[in-house]
């Protein structure tokens, strides 16, 4: 009699502590270094470990510089995470890093320390000046709507890596 009461406590036990790791697990999703501009992409901490490691594989460094209370840096990180092929490029090709606060290195602020600028630095640890947006005053900037330069860009710093190290 005491045996299928305590087979149903059981059961209503572990689904209910299931349904609750459930609830925990949607309710406060992990924080990674991506800060959601791609998941499934590899970021390094900070620029020093990106130059080491874009030296290291002999792959180009994009360096990504946003605030989370930007307006435009939150319109390009939606577009930048909703392209596959934006993805699937800085995930198989590049070191990825996005910087929330100013480096002290002058070379990451050419033309002015605004923001959303993104930047490439080849592996022999140069800045990429000729890979640029299409601004004249904010040359390194990027909008929502030029998210097909930004990818023309990342396989232009790609083919350059290949015909020029």
């Amino acid at each position: 009699m005491y045996l299928p009461a305590l087979a149903v406590s059981l059961v209503l036990i572990t689904f209910s502590s299931n349904r609750a790791m459930a609830v925990k697990k949607d309710a406060r999703p992990p924080q990674t270094l991506s800060r959601g501009w791609g998941d499934d992409i590899t970021w390094v901490q900070t620029y020093e470990e990106g130059l080491y490691n874009a030296k290291k594989s002999n792959k180009p460094l994009m360096v990504i510089h946003h605030l989370e209370d930007c307006q435009y840096c939150q319109a390009l990180k939606k577009a930048f995470s909703e392209n596959a092929d934006i993805q699937e490029l800085a995930k198989e090709n590049f070191i990825m890093l996005n910087l929330m606060h100013e480096t002290s290195d002058k070379n990451m602020a050419p033309d002015g320390q605004y923001v959303p600028r993104i930047m490439f630095i080849d592996p022999s640890l140069t800045v990429r000046a000729d890979i640029t947006g299409r601004y004249s005053n904010r040359r390194y900037t990027y909008e929502p709507q030029d998210i097909t330069l930004l990818l023309e860009n990342m396989n232009k710093a790609v083919k350059l890596l290949q015909t020029e190290l």
